[in-house]
């Protein structure tokens, strides 16, 4: 149902980019990205031996960093700490969230080393210069060639530079496949997938081919591929702000998609979002959040 810094396949967040209000929609983007941030920082230290040669704290050879898509900058900020001798750039079109970015570097005391630079994808690269590590989570799949905008990426690493992507996972579980009211497998029914291969075939020059990251990597002329998952585990009973954050997620996948369930799913939802429902998120003592994010990284020459 959604991803937590940028809209993303039946994870976190709507898809049809062009008819969203990102400022009103901020708020919530950086909210997800703080509820994953326990996941993002099991990726920091990932990604800092291949990044810079050696486990462990500190930078390295990292001088500047790139966060393609970067939404309100959670990450952007995130990965300034990990990597301290870094330049960080916050890359996405909408000034809003720039804005919350700049916003979030400043109260963290980062705001020396943490910028930002408008830009549409993949087009609108041009001007960044280049990197020696560039991140990217769930942007890349809201542009019709995949493939191009992994190698357009590609293109601004510097010599050994790692460019680490996040594309796929699974979509995050948060109630017992069961409720206890309406059908079972509500979960299953609004996940998205459908309405997502849709928003994909609409896509300016979306390509029909196999979503294969790695050999994406490949074409792109980069090296030593490595692929692992991360796991985001909330068990039960949820924080209140995860339970907002789930409550949001569910708000979402009925505005957006509601013409797609039946009245009973509907009547569902409608309990599972209201506050004073003890059937519902912010009441019951059984809800959790579970959600996987796969990286997919590989070096330049």
């Amino acid at each position: 149902m959604s991803n937590p810094d940028r809209p993303g396949p039946g994870h976190h967040h709507p898809h049809d980019s062009a008819h969203l209000d990102w400022e009103v929609l901020g708020p919530h983007l950086e909210r997800g990205a703080e509820l994953y941030t326990p996941l993002y920082e099991q990726v920091a230290d990932w990604l800092r031996e291949p990044a810079t040669g050696a486990p462990g704290p500190g930078s390295g050879g990292v001088r500047r960093v790139l966060d393609i898509g970067s939404g309100p900058g959670v990450v952007s900020c995130l990965l300034a700490r990990a990597f301290p001798d870094a330049e960080v750039v916050a890359v996405d079109a909408t000034e809003a969230l720039l804005e919350r970015a700049r916003d979030r570097a400043v109260r963290l005391g980062l705001g020396d080393r943490v910028h930002t630079h408008p830009a549409e994808l993949p087009d609108g690269l041009d001007a960044l210069g280049g990197a020696d590590l560039i991140w990217s989570s769930k942007a890349l799949h809201h542009i019709g060639d995949q493939r191009a905008a992994v190698a357009a990426l590609a293109g601004h690493l510097r010599p050994g530079g790692l460019l680490a992507i996040a594309e796929g996972g699974l979509a995050p579980r948060f109630l017992p496949r069961d409720l206890g009211i309406g059908r079972p497998g509500l979960q299953s029914r609004a996940a998205g997938e459908e309405w997502f291969t849709e928003m994909r075939a609409a896509l300016p020059d979306a390509a029909d081919e196999t979503e294969d990251w790695p050999a994406f990597l490949a074409d792109a002329g980069l090296r030593t591929p490595r692929t692992r998952s991360f796991l985001l585990d909330l068990p039960a009973p949820l924080s209140a702000g995860a339970r907002a954050y789930v409550v949001a997620n569910l708000t979402q996948a009925r505005d957006m998609y509601g013409d797609r369930f039946d009245e009973d799913d509907l009547a569902t939802l409608a309990r599972l979002t209201d506050p004073e429902d003890a059937a519902g998120i912010t009441r019951r003592p059984d809800a959790f959040f579970l959600s996987a994010q796969t990286v997919h990284t590989a070096r330049a020459q």
